[in-house]
């Protein structure tokens, strides 16, 4: 075990946690937006938006891997569209990663964001607007420093999941060392050869991580809800 621990491999490990920070980035840039529209809109295609946006939730890995490696390869029309007009290919590098990643980790960015936005007071946010300030000035100066708790959960919740991704990354980014072989595709691999002890070193640092990420989720929640008396 010791020898095992010395020789260890932490590159997946990096990968996973450098694909984990870009897709949550990109991801509340996105979802702000979304998750705004949504918490405010009473449009009669709201729930359509609402399940299109929740599908990764209850798709098999697999079948959103395979379509969103279909998407992207270069017998599709936006995979062929790159390839020809920009010479990249989007599958099997990291790039192909972060697109499944954005696309597998999209509800747990989108759904806490909007649950936040929802449960403000309406009386404060009209204020705000007959006070002159626009859209993105409510958002910024009013909506999210009034939902940190949601928005951390967002956070957090969504650098977890995707750090802890499988099915997707595997069958759009392959397992290349040192670009798309992340820590959960490190730890199939070893159980596919019987390296059992690796395989149970890597599984617990991934433990561990996951629970500290939760924990301290959890904890700035119970001190939020105390400092305000909830």
């Amino acid at each position: 075990m010791i020898d095992t621990l010395t020789n260890i491999d932490f590159t997946p490990f990096y990968i996973s946690f450098k694909l984990s920070l870009i897709t949550t980035l990109i991801l509340f840039v996105i979802s702000l937006p979304l998750s705004w529209y949504l918490s405010q809109t009473k449009s009669k295609y709201k729930p359509f938006i609402e399940a299109i946006t929740a599908l990764p939730l209850v798709l098999p890995p697999s079948v959103l891997g395979f379509y969103i490696l279909w998407a992207l390869s270069y017998n599709s029309p936006i995979g062929g569209f790159f390839e020809e007009t920009f010479g990249v290919s989007l599958v099997f590098n990291f790039t192909g990663l972060v697109i499944a990643s954005c696309f597998y980790s999209l509800p747990f960015m989108v759904q806490p964001l909007q649950s936040g936005f929802e449960s403000l007071d309406k009386n404060m946010l009209e204020a705000s607007y007959i006070a002159g300030k626009g859209k993105i000035q409510t958002i910024f100066k009013i909506a999210l420093p009034n939902i940190k708790p949601a928005l951390l959960t967002a956070l957090i919740v969504t650098f977890a999941h995707t750090v802890g991704e499988f099915g997707v990354v595997l069958m759009v980014g392959g397992s290349i060392p040192g670009e798309t072989k992340v820590a959960s595709v490190a730890i199939y691999e070893f159980v596919e050869i019987m390296d059992y002890s690796t395989a149970h070193i890597y599984s617990i640092i991934m433990i561990i991580i996951s629970f500290l990420v939760l924990l301290s989720v959890y904890i700035f929640n119970q001190k939020n809800n105390k400092k305000f008396g909830i």
